[in-house]
């Protein structure tokens, strides 16, 4: 299958498709007598599967790691395991610091509700007061 016909059915950019071969994703495919990529069709799978772990926060070195683990039986479960932890710890992280923006921008729309005459506007202050950068001479 061509570059064009396996980034439509993978839902990838074909660029994507060069760089996860430069990456090691990929293997090289085969040309054709025209010099065309040739990609056997198995490789829509494996792009569905890199695209399924980066939607569940993967990054692409946990990707490959995760690709050497396909098959290995009991150890390459308690790697995957490893790292679908890590990855959750992660992303439990990053809920925590995302609930406090939440909680931050919820109390500046809420002085919002103060009469307009005994406001300022908390939001606009706590944008406009950014600490300056300082320059080195």
């Amino acid at each position: 299958m061509r570059t064009s016909e396996l980034a439509g059915q993978a839902g990838v950019n074909t660029e994507t498709l060069r760089y996860y071969e430069r990456r090691g994703l990929l293997a090289q495919p085969p040309r054709t007598p025209g010099g065309y990529r040739d990609y056997p069709a198995a490789t829509v799978e494996l792009l569905r599967f890199i695209k399924r772990a980066q939607e569940l926060g993967f990054t692409l070195g946990e990707v490959e790691e995760l690709l050497h683990l396909e098959g290995g039986g009991p150890d390459s479960c308690d790697t995957a395991r490893a790292l679908a932890e890590h990855r959750r710890a992660d992303l439990a992280a990053r809920i925590r610091d995302l609930q406090r923006m939440h909680d931050t921008l919820a109390d500046l729309v809420a002085t919002c509700d103060l009469p307009r005459a005994d406001r300022s506007c908390a939001l606009l202050e706590a944008i406009e007061h950014r600490p300056e950068a300082t320059h080195e001479a």
